[in-house]
């Protein structure tokens, strides 16, 4: 199978933004005109034929503002460093090196230039377009009209080469890796032979004849070839007549041709959608878990992010916390029983690539990336490797009848763990290889999958792994970097379109294309983080003990291209294209470094407005002419600087939410100059928004108190007979206590066993960020467990206060203690949360309150000093009458606001109180804020004193417990207070007259 070539409109743009850089250079007429036409671009010299540029600097730049504005780039004002270098990005995985190889032949037809030098940062990179122009060669030759041209890699052993590339007037290319011209200024005598004289070439250095072709360089990965000094100069010493400079993460700021961000390949669907997945364990507290996330040394303060299991209310989840020396992750976990054991942060070390911390008095070293206490690794492997198989195979039910193979990539940190050799040197699996197979052989004898299973080669033939080998031909680990890895690089670009072919056994074919053809999972070490990807790979699965010195960004790259099928043609759409990334973190934490990754090497800023955002913003001018207006940089500086006055944008260029609320509803300000591109700012800051999930700050309201209701006799007498304080007291019977307990525990006790579960989430790229939408969250198995069992005795006195001879006969006859080996964490917290309600709930039984005294009471000035607020329509309404304290009533839930409604507008309703938050009741399940405080009048002079406790529903079901027995040490805090006050549990204002009705009724 041969992958086909489209002419795609992004492409073509890319090119012709660096073919109209040229306009008015002299142009070739034709292919078969007499030698002067064809000599436009070509300049003869002593030793050869070089480029010939005729166009001055400020036509060029004539010719470059030009070009940004067909591409909707803010013009540049001139060249950097007067040097005619552009950059053209291109998002990794739609095509780059097909764009630039493409261009050269562009700009040969047009302008007749002939030499090209295309400079790669890496062995992979370089392989990846030995590979590209291979694989275009016919493809060129028929877009062409049977152009000739030649290309090589530079080696310095075939000198030839050089001189043909000098003194030979067709197309040249070659291609070279920034380290074999890089001058060696310390010691001469050892500098690359590029620089060195040499008779086979008349005495003359092969640099020289480079230099006086005046090539067009094209730079592959510009930040990883130009980063230091020495690159730079190396680039110069080419003598090149034009720099273009491809990347999707450009650092230098040279002007931009063409820009295809990560949004823009996104919103296009020219790459394949993400979507990430993950294991994570649940209800794990048995283990003191740890995972170094950062280290920090801040104005030499050193501090840690450490990962760790948190008791939470009802469960135990992951949390990270910061840590400094000293700290006790016994306290940071909330006295998780695990981190009991002495883990006293001690030395944090924060040099970059070797952050570790220590802990005082124990052996433990916790290493940046190394986790510590989880699920066993190796069953965490096991699973990553299993939904990566599973999720390869439901996509071959799918995609294999519309003919594409399906790959799947799996990135390891140790080749020992995949491939090993026995005692007389024959290959063997390692642990990662024979838990592929045998996951594996169990996935593909599912029915579901018998249409595979029945068309498909061995299990040992259809995974394999691509890796260096050492001088006695073992597979090795290796850098990626090194001349060892030339053979990698060859075997899998030699195998890249025989990997997207099917095996079929009727066909014949030689031995090493059956075996890719075979071959659909992928193992590699660092060979493939860069330079090589492949359209068809669908899953990625990263496997690793240690930290990952592979990006995120690398990662993907590998697997975003978009899909091919058997007849080597482009699938479009996401329904086809959808790249599945099994990572070893949380989608969440998965799409959170990848947004920064974009933003550190690419210069993209989600979210976040500069005084260039608006710069290439356009309105047509000319419909039948196609002509534009561009906004600019000084305008779009001037609207940046008008939206920061308005409040819109805040100090660290991120949109506030006033802007927020102004795009919702449609109430944005724009300068009265800009009126005409109104209409695509305000698409321009919608694409910048996340989320319209905002507080109108607007309508937020501090309440006032109303001084003169202190003169208000109502209010006094309202007050004086709820105002006071009460202690209690409790006595409760033991045997009780025991017996309710245990009945309890026998009907209560849910203990979940620690699980796995499988999360996917697909990632949508916006100019706002990367946002991950949960899609799938399944549990996969229970998880054996070896831990230490605690002390649960122990652990009970502390949670519970009782004695230990009452703890252990409330265990022995709730008959529960079996669960306990399943999970003693949740277990020793379902049974303490258990006990402690049984608990409460005796205590209420119990409870006695007694009035302080006359002087131990709420004073009303506390409704002055204490302040209180809310959001208008939202959760405050107007308190027009002079029956309560404060001119806004501040409700909680709808059945709140109706009530006050209702008293507002009742005339029985002498005087009510919304009673604040700092008016509590003290009780053995916390303190208690009751609702309500009213004053009733029936028959014109019977005055009632009610607390009212609101509610959807009074009844006791539909009443949690513990608010059930709040409300009844309410009712008896009231009772003791003997001022005729009641509490009243009620549904309506109604209700509470009702209720006042039948008193008066009773003393009638």
């Amino acid at each position: 199978m041969k992958i086909k070539f489209d002419n795609l409109d992004y492409q073509e743009k890319a090119i012709n933004a660096v073919v109209n850089l040229f306009e008015g250079q002299g142009i070739k007429q034709s292919n078969f005109t007499v030698i002067n036409n064809d000599l436009q671009g070509k300049l003869w010299n002593d030793h050869g034929v070089g480029n010939k540029i005729d166009l001055s600097n400020d036509k060029v730049i004539e010719n470059m503002k030009k070009v940004q504005l067909e591409n909707n780039i803010a013009p540049s004002e001139k060249l950097e460093d007067n040097e005619k270098q552009f950059n053209i990005e291109m998002e990794t995985g739609t095509g780059k090196t097909y764009v630039y190889l493409k261009t050269i032949l562009e700009l040969n037809e047009k302008y007749g230039f002939s030499k090209f030098v295309i400079v790669v940062p890496s062995l992979a990179i370089k392989e990846g377009v030995n590979k590209t122009l291979e694989m275009t060669k016919s493809h060129f030759k028929n877009q062409f009209n049977g152009i000739i041209y030649n290309n090589f890699t530079y080696n310095s052993k075939k000198l030839d080469e050089v001189r043909n590339f000098a003194v030979d007037s067709t197309i040249q290319i070659m291609v070279i890796n920034i380290q074999a011209f890089i001058k060696d200024t310390k010691n001469k005598d050892q500098s690359n032979i590029i620089y060195r004289e040499s008779d086979f070439l008349s005495g003359m250095r092969p640099i020289e004849l480079i230099q006086e072709t005046n090539p067009i360089v094209v730079i592959d990965e510009p930040q990883s070839v130009d980063n230091t000094l020495k690159s730079k100069e190396a680039i110069k010493s080419l003598n090149p007549s034009v720099v273009l400079r491809y990347s999707a993460t450009h650092k230098s700021k040279y002007p931009l041709l063409y820009k295809l961000g990560p949004v823009e390949a996104y919103d296009e669907k020219l790459v394949k959608q993400i979507e990430v997945a993950g294991i994570k364990t649940e209800n794990d507290g048995n283990n003191a878990y740890m995972r170094l996330v950062s280290t920090n040394n801040k104005n030499n303060q050193f501090s840690a992010k450490i990962e760790i299991n948190y008791r939470g209310k009802n469960s135990i989840d992951k949390k990270m916390v910061t840590v400094k020396p000293g700290d006790d992750l016994y306290i940071k976990s909330n006295k998780l029983d695990a981190y009991d054991r002495g883990l006293i942060i001690g030395d944090i070390y924060t040099a970059d690539e070797n952050e570790y911390v220590e802990f005082t008095s124990h052996d433990t070293l916790l290493t940046k990336g190394k986790e510590i206490g989880g699920a066993a690794e190796d069953m965490l492997k096991r699973q990553q490797i299993r939904k990566t198989i599973e999720e390869h195979l439901e996509k071959e039910l799918r995609l294999n009848p519309l003919g594409i193979k399906v790959l799947s990539l799996f990135f390891i940190d140790r080749v020992e763990n995949y491939r090993q050799y026995d005692k007389v040197g024959n290959q063997i699996n390692g642990k990662y290889a024979d838990m592929f197979e045998e996951e594996y052989i169990k996935l593909i004898s599912k029915p579901r999958f018998s249409a595979i299973r029945d068309s498909k080669a061995p299990v040992s033939e259809v995974h394999d792994g691509y890796f260096s080998v050492d001088n006695k031909g073992k597979v090795k680990d290796s850098t990626g970097k090194t001349a060892a890895d030339d053979s990698t690089y060859n075997a899998i670009m030699k195998d890249k379109e025989e990997l997207l072919t099917f095996y079929d056994s009727t066909k014949k074919s030689s031995a090493a294309n059956n075996k890719a053809r075979k071959m659909r999972f992928i193992f590699s070490h660092s060979t493939l983080k860069e330079g090589w990807d492949n359209p068809n790979v669908f899953q990625i699965c990263t496997l690793v003990d240690t930290k990952d010195t592979i990006t995120k960004r690398q990662k993907i790259g590998r697997g975003l291209r978009l899909a091919v099928n058997q007849e080597g043609e482009r699938q479009y759409g996401f329904e086809v294209n959808t790249l599945t990334v099994m990572a070893n973190e949380s989608y969440e934490e998965f799409a959170e470094g990848l947004q920064i990754e974009f933003e550190e090497e690419s210069g993209v800023k989600f979210g976040v407005f500069e005084k260039t955002t608006f710069a290439t913003i356009m309105r047509v001018t000319d419909e039948v002419l196609g002509e534009k207006e561009l906004l600019g940089n000084e305008k779009a500086a001037e609207l940046f600087e008008f939206f920061k006055e308005k409040n819109y944008i805040a100090k660290n260029g991120k949109a506030t939410d006033t802007l927020k609320l102004a795009i919702q509803e449609e109430t944005i300000e724009i300068p009265e100059e800009l009126a005409d591109f109104e209409v695509a700012i305000i698409e321009k800051v919608k694409s910048k928004i996340k989320t319209l999930d905002i507080k109108n700050h607007d309508a937020h309201q501090r309440v006032s108190f109303k001084k003169e209701v202190f003169l208000n006799p109502d209010f006094k007498e309202l007050w004086d007979s709820i105002k006071y304080k009460t202690t209690y007291s409790v006595e409760f019977d033991t045997e009780k206590l025991i017996n309710l307990a245990a009945r309890e525990l026998r009907e209560k006790v849910i203990v979940s066993e620690v699980k796995m579960s499988y999360v996917k989430a697909k990632t949508v790229i916006t100019d706002a960020g990367i946002v991950a939408d949960k899609e799938v969250d399944t549990y996969l198995t229970n998880v054996e467990h070896h831990y230490i069992a605690p002390d649960i005795i122990t652990y009970l006195q502390n949670e519970t206060e009782l004695t230990r001879k009452t703890i252990v006969r409330i265990l022995k006859e709730s008959n529960t203690l079996k669960d306990f080996k399943k999970n003693p964490q949740m277990y020793m917290m379902n049974v303490a949360k258990i006990i402690n309600s049984c608990k409460r709930e005796l205590l209420v039984d119990g409870i006695k309150y007694q009035k302080i005294g006359h002087n131990d009471y709420y004073s009303q000035e506390l409704f002055d000093t204490k302040e209180l607020s809310g959001y208008l329509e939202r959760n405050m309404l107007p308190a027009s009458t002079d029956r309560t304290v404060y001119d806004y009533v501040v409700y909680d839930s709808e059945v709140e606001r109706k009530f006050a409604m209702d008293c507002e507008q009742d005339p029985s309703v002498k005087f009510y109180i919304k009673l604040p938050g700092w008016f509590k009741i003290r009780t053995p399940l916390g303190n208690y804020n009751p609702d309500w405080a009213v004053l009733l009048e029936q028959n014109d002079e019977r005055k009632l004193y009610f607390v009212a406790e609101t509610k959807g529903s009074i009844l006791t079901e539909d009443l949690r417990p513990t608010e059930r027995k709040k409300i009844e040490c309410g009712i008896k805090h009231f009772e003791a207070l003997d001022t005729q006050v009641e509490l009243k549990p009620v549904e309506s204002l109604e209700q509470l007259q009702d209720i006042a009705r039948g008193r008066i009724e009773e003393k009638v």
